[in-house]
């Protein structure tokens, strides 16, 4: 090659005019065909310099049991990027550190969203500070010695007018930001309505048998709107209870008079206030098969993911919360012999962006949503909606 870029040289020192044609290949040309068989005497010929395509460096991984192989380009700059990221956590032993390197958490999502460019730069931010855990709350700041106070200037400002005293939670960390600050309340019900319409309405389209939707969900209405159904209503869809207008009388007494009985039976004294409230109780979603006779409480929470076992505090709080419910409606069908079960299905996730994956995927199934790609597609989705702090 050096030999033809010095006579290329010597005929322009000449002004002569020099003129490349393309051969094409395999075509029968002599000098095509000659120059074929020194390449081939070439690679045969032992030199370790006709052997290799390129002197560049070939890097090597392992991914999900595929060996992977590339010279340097920007998927193994990402993997590289990757692998030190991942070793320099291990030297870590902070609270950022334990955060992120614990399993099945969705991690790999906050990631993505960090580099979605269609997010606001501002919202990104926000979630490196919720990460690092130098969200500029008044705890954090009297930490690093700018406030001396750590109350809730909202919350003091809401009790007062309101002439109440103050909540026990009233220090203003970012949990009592996301979670408890009960001038937030409003924000806190849009953000969460929102991303539980969006969930319920992607498990209603991905819900198919045989190409046939089973599952009905008669609180999805649309992407601006759902409707949570109520115990009368519940047992009017699944006809265990004739219901009569508001004061029409006997069918609702004699339910409230079944609500007293049932829970007499387990022990537990009910008045009449007890039982509007479990009346009043209202689950965040249904999802019911007629076919099979199938009515599933869907449960949607936002909860502070700082400790390790966040979801399952607040999954044992939701089964909690209707397991009496369930019982009861379980009840009226074993008496009345409709065939109808209830059941609860929770979907939890964590303001920081924390999803036990595994648990999400399999609890999709049930629900007939069996495509793997659409359920990591929920996923992804479901972890993106509710990053740190856009309330």
């Amino acid at each position: 090659m050096r030999d033809i870029i010095q006579l290329l040289r010597e005929r322009m020192e000449q002004g002569l005019l020099t003129i490349f044609i393309k051969i094409k290949a395999y075509r029968g040309d002599p000098l095509n065909e000659l120059a074929d068989r020194w390449a081939d005497e070439g690679r045969q010929s032992g030199n370790i310099r006709w052997s290799l395509p390129t002197n560049r460096p070939i890097f090597s991984w392992t991914d999900n049991g595929t060996t992977h192989r590339s010279p340097m380009n920007p998927t193994v700059k990402k993997r590289i990027d990757f692998q030190v990221s991942r070793q320099q956590l291990k030297t870590h032993m902070g609270s950022t550190a334990n955060f992120l390197t614990r399993e099945d958490n969705s991690r790999d999502l906050l990631g993505k969203f960090h580099k979605d460019r269609s997010v606001w730069i501002r919202v990104r931010r926000r979630v490196l500070q919720c990460l690092s855990y130098q969200f500029p709350c008044a705890l954090q700041l009297k930490q690093w010695g700018i406030l001396n106070e750590v109350k809730c200037r909202l919350c003091e400002k809401y009790c007062k007018e309101k002439n109440i005293s103050e909540p026990p939670d009233s220090v203003e960390s970012l949990g009592h930001i996301q979670c408890h600050c009960p001038v937030l309340q409003l924000p806190r019900i849009a953000i969460h309505h929102g991303i539980w319409r969006e969930l319920m309405l992607s498990i209603r389209e991905s819900s198919t048998d045989a190409s046939e939707p089973r599952w009905h969900f008669p609180s999805a209405i649309s992407p601006e709107a759902h409707v949570e159904w109520g115990l009368y209503k519940i047992l009017e869809y699944m006809g265990l209870h004739e219901i009569l207008p508001l004061g029409a009388g006997q069918n609702r007494a004699k339910l409230r008079k079944d609500i007293e009985e049932y829970h007499i039976a387990d022990g537990i004294n009910f008045d009449e206030t007890d039982i509007d409230t479990f009346i009043a109780w209202r689950p965040d979603g249904l999802a019911c098969d007629k076919e099979k006779k199938l009515c599933e409480f869907l449960e949607y929470t936002r909860a502070m993911d700082t400790n390790e076992d966040w979801a399952e505090k607040k999954e044992q709080g939701k089964n909690y919360r209707y397991s009496s419910h369930l019982g009861f409606i379980n009840h009226l069908s074993n008496r009345e012999k409709s065939g109808w079960k209830a059941s609860q299905t929770n979907f939890t996730t964590g303001v920081r962006g924390s999803l036990h994956t595994n648990q999400f995927l399999t609890r999709l199934e049930p629900l007939l949503v069996k495509n793997k790609h659409t359920r990591e597609a929920i996923r992804n989705r479901t972890v993106q909606k509710p990053s740190p702090c856009r309330t």
